[in-house]
């Protein structure tokens, strides 16, 4: 890509830009300033809206580049993603989106601390919620990176570096000065560019084999090396015991994983009530079916014409698949078609980073202002959300628990959006650091230890009448311990090619995602922690939590 043709993808990457700040700077004039006007955006939200903004968080770069380039290189082993991750909103449909609309308020941790002594629950639960978020913005900033990389003519280094700085510093713009309401229609925007440019990506696939499937795999199996192979299973997954058990752990963490994405939680909190929740999350799975089987079309695409070996020259991890694809089905390079094409496609998956970023940055700011900054800052954690505001005095001023709860509110928002630029840099400090690896790979395991952590602390509160809160707490810090050590220690980190130090190896776990070990530590701990308890379970509370999740009476 050169001269005019850069120039026109860089057109469209900066009018989105300019449209996403011109939303920021408006609801930031309107916003009200409380907090649960900064964390859900007043709940003001409809389903179909709230459907939109979920998708839009949901299908991020890790779906439109990293699986569609997964199944470019191994072709059947790479639909795993798509398959698991659309059959993960089974389990968030069916268990958790009315539960946690009813019982919590903000994050996680309001769910799991409404039966609990609050402290150690929020401590426990904000850490798990920052870690999985870092994890998932990671994988978002090494797209945009190879992203940008591709559109500028080349992979140095230093493009790559100051794309994902570059997306670090808009991220934290978008969260600190619109919060929910402006991250949600960004979302919103986003997930009808995304649906557009995928439909208009598959059709055209479709019609270069004239509508013909079997034509289009036979084409991919030609090209990409491997034969008939690349249809079957085992080309990436079926090597031995190591990689059929990283098989499974996937399959694992990728089902499981979804309803404990702190970023997802949060988009429930955003609708007025829990039937606007669940309808919700019915919208999103009709949006997110339908885009997730346009990405098998789309990898299988890019693997009969583009060829698996351009795909794997171009970028290692096939994260440039999509735009590659989109090039030629345009012309090829050179050509105005290709350039207009190419252009629209990265500006769409562009468009897709800064959006999922601006989510996750702000669940992640949320927890640390609502959960860890709040909780010690005072010594007993407690947490009290009934209306307090029963009168003015006569001189116009509330009384004085109103004005200090009024304060804390105002004081937990200004703490979020400087935990936003905290969480950004760390996000782009690991982004550079990670910037080979593939990104679907990379959301996989921050999927693992939502799932690990999040998933066993919140079933157990939901539904296990004798949980305490040592077992809260062992549950969340069982799953996320080994889940981050097994990463560390697997050959993600060291001892392989691609890995993050391949020149180290202190590589002692065999699989790359740690999921299958992780999640049952997290629920065994779980259940360890509550039959040692000494504390007995409160069954007031619990009754009160049951009554409120079923029926929402009380709920915010």
């Amino acid at each position: 890509m050169t001269g005019d043709h850069q120039t026109l993808a860089l057109l469209l990457f900066g009018a989105f830009v300019a449209g996403t700040l011109a939303i920021t700077t408006w609801v930031s004039r309107h916003r009200r300033g409380s907090a649960e006007e900064f964390y859900t955006g007043g709940r003001l939200f409809s389903p179909l809206e709230n459907g939109f903004a979920i998708a839009g968080d949901y299908m991020s770069a890790a779906s439109f580049l990293g699986i569609s380039g997964l199944i470019a290189l191994h072709g059947y082993d790479g639909m795993l993603y798509s398959v698991g991750f659309l059959v993960a909103w089974l389990v968030v449909l069916f268990l958790v989106a009315e539960l946690v609309r009813n019982c919590g308020r903000f994050t996680l941790a309001d769910v799991v601390a409404a039966r609990m002594r609050e402290r150690p629950v929020r401590i426990a639960a904000g850490t798990s919620s920052v870690a999985v978020s870092v994890l998932y913005l990671v994988a978002q900033m090494v797209g945009a990176g190879s992203l940008v990389a591709l559109l500028l003519g080349g992979t140095g280094e230093a493009t790559r570096s100051w794309t994902v700085i570059g997306v670090g510093a808009l991220m934290v713009v978008y969260v600190s000065l619109g919060g929910m309401r402006a991250t949600t229609w960004i979302q919103i925007v986003k997930a009808v560019m995304l649906m557009a440019g995928a439909v208009a990506l598959t059709v055209l696939v479709l019609l270069r084999f004239h509508g013909d499937v079997n034509h289009l795999l036979t084409a991919a199996a030609e090209r990409s090396g491997h034969g008939m192979d690349f249809l079957a299973p085992g080309l990436k997954y079926g090597g031995g015991w190591t990689a059929r058990l990283d098989f499974v752990s996937l399959g694992l963490a990728l089902v499981l994983g979804t309803a404990g994405l702190p970023h997802i939680l949060s988009r429930f909190y955003t609708v007025p009530t829990a039937r606007a929740a669940r309808r919700s999350v019915v919208w999103a799975i009709g949006l997110i079916g339908s885009f997730y089987l346009m990405t098998i079309v789309l990898g299988f695409g890019a693997a009969a014409i583009v060829g698996t070996r351009e795909v794997r020259a171009s970028n290692a991890a096939g994260n440039t698949a999509v735009p590659l694809l989109a090039l030629d089905l345009g012309g090829g390079a050179g050509t105005t078609g290709g350039a207009v094409l190419f252009a629209v496609v990265a500006a769409v998956a562009f468009a897709t980073i800064l959006a999922v970023v601006a989510g996750i940055t702000l669940a992640s700011s949320v927890s640390v202002a609502h959960d860890l900054y709040a909780s010690l800052k005072r010594p007993d954690g407690r947490r009290r959300f009934g209306k307090r505001r029963s009168g003015k005095r006569r001189d116009g001023s509330y009384r004085d628990e109103e004005r200090r709860d009024v304060e804390r509110r105002f004081g937990e928002v200004a703490v979020a959006r400087i935990a936003a630029v905290g969480v950004g840099a760390v996000a782009i400090a690991l982004g550079l650091l990670a910037r080979d690896l593939n990104v679907a790979f990379l959301v996989g395991l921050a999927f693992a230890v939502a799932a690990s952590a999040n998933l066993p602390v919140l079933l157990y509160s939901l539904f296990w009448r004798n949980f305490t809160t040592r077992g809260a707490v062992w549950s969340v810090y069982g799953g996320l311990v080994p889940a981050v050590l097994l990463v560390l220690l697997s050959p993600v980190v060291s001892g392989s090619p691609e890995a993050l130090f391949p020149g180290v190896d202190f590589q002692l776990f065999p699989l790359q995602n740690p999921g299958l070990v992780s999640i049952p530590l997290g629920f065994l701990a779980g259940w360890l922690g509550t039959v040692t308890s000494p504390e007995a379970p409160d069954e007031a509370r619990h009754a009160e939590t049951e009554v409120r999740a079923l029926t929402g009476a009380g709920a915010a």
